[in-house]
């Protein structure tokens, strides 16, 4: 075989492998009309990889969180288990189909609290992504879809990860992006693992 047929046939297979995983990163979402996040053999929807960081097996880094957030901003609140409160500050499209939900956690109890259960109970999720809150979800009632938070092909999510204990008193900011629902859908229940669950207005 020529060179020139080597290097375009590996063209062509690069090609087939990129379009496929876009396709999945923007079609990835379980249909369901119910409120409550099942995390257990869910089909989970992908995202493309950065090159970069799956070469250097570098963890993703949380660079989106806290970007352009107003924290006086309070869209919605949720309780959690013995006293953790998680605020939304922020609920936006963004360019190339994604929704991304910002917000923080606070700790209102009297002890530090362990953040592990955020993450959801795909194992395979939870090993790329410790301490995160990879186990996020929304639902549109209206559209009955359930979305999961977006994560690369090697499982790592597209949301905050490595997330301390949170002593008494102290707060962590989150974020998670998702797949956009579609452009009529102006609101979703969001559901964390271990919170109640929030209905949230979308921003364009």
């Amino acid at each position: 075989m020529s060179i020139r047929r080597t290097t375009t046939t590996r063209r062509m297979m690069a090609a087939v492998a990129m379009t496929a995983t876009i396709t999945l990163a923007l079609a990835g979402c379980g249909e369901d009309g119910g409120g409550q996040a099942q995390g257990e053999g869910s089909a989970a929807p992908s995202a493309p990889a950065s090159p970069s960081t799956e070469d250097k097996g570098e963890q993703q880094e949380d660079t989106a969180a806290g970007e352009n957030v107003d924290p006086d901003v309070k869209l919605a609140e949720a309780r959690g288990e013995r006293g953790l409160k998680l605020v939304v500050h922020q609920v936006k499209r963004d360019a190339g189909g994604f929704l991304t939900v910002q917000g923080e956690v606070v700790n209102e109890g009297d002890s530090t609290r362990n953040t592990a259960g955020w993450g959801g109970q795909e194992s395979s999720v939870v090993a790329k992504n410790p301490n995160s809150v990879a186990g996020a979800t929304l639902v549109d009632k209206v559209g009955k879809k359930r979305y999961y938070v977006l994560r690369d092909t090697d499982s790592r999510c597209l949301c905050t990860t490595a997330i301390a204990p949170l002593p008494q008193g102290k707060s962590a900011a989150v974020f998670m992006q998702f797949p956009a629902p579609p452009a009529t859908t102006t609101e979703v229940d969001f559901t964390l693992p271990t919170f109640a669950t929030t209905s949230l207005k979308i921003s364009e």
